[in-house]
């Protein structure tokens, strides 16, 4: 093995767990799943059969990743956060067919005791605030809060407040990197020299 189990942590059969992994205690991998590696994975987390975790996701303590869950690299999952995967559960009504994806694009990070209803996107480096009930799809970039959860504002790749000036442009106070915003989409336009 190339990758850390606690001894009280279980792997069922077919998964794939990438070089330097960690697992924590009371945490089950569940079949046919895909680890990146460099992931660290909390106590007391279940990852349902089929999901697929990037290199270097994080998932904080008691945390279910549901099968229709797909994370890219670097997405972060804060402590108690929730996803779904069916619209309409109904405990005498068998839905496993009806599962709905649930995309957290590459450098999102999700905060404690959110929750993420299936069927939509997060998008890149977006930061989905503590409590926050996401019903829709969130744009890259995206800093949303509340129940339901909505926008206030843009964050850059290191989870800085973005602000934009009149030509919407906007600078990175912790690293420099500057971001354009034009139509209601932000991309970064270029990387300090130092990098």
């Amino acid at each position: 093995m190339d990758y850390f189990k606690h001894e009280s942590a279980y792997i069922d059969d077919n998964c794939i767990i990438g070089k330097g992994t960690k697992i924590w205690h009371f945490t089950h991998i569940m079949s046919d799943c895909v680890i990146g590696e460099a992931c660290n994975i909390g106590q007391n987390v279940v990852i349902s059969p089929k999901v697929r975790l990037g290199r270097n996701v994080k998932i904080q303590n008691n945390v279910s990743v549901y099968t229709g869950v797909i994370c890219e690299d670097d997405v972060f999952l804060g402590p108690s956060m929730v996803f779904t995967n069916v619209i309409n559960p109904r405990s005498h009504v068998s839905r496993k067919d009806e599962y709905r994806q649930t995309l957290i694009h590459q450098g999102a990070s999700i905060g404690a005791n959110a929750t993420i209803v299936c069927g939509h996107e997060i998008g890149k480096y977006a930061l989905i605030g503590a409590g926050a009930v996401v019903t829709k799809d969130v744009a890259p970039y995206a800093l949303v809060v509340g129940n339901p959860a909505r926008q206030i504002g843009w964050v850059s790749e290191n989870g800085q407040k973005l602000t934009f000036n009149s030509e919407g442009i906007a600078i990175c106070p912790e690293t420099g990197e500057t971001y354009q915003l034009k139509n209601n989409v932000v991309t970064k336009i270029d990387q300090p020299n130092n990098k």
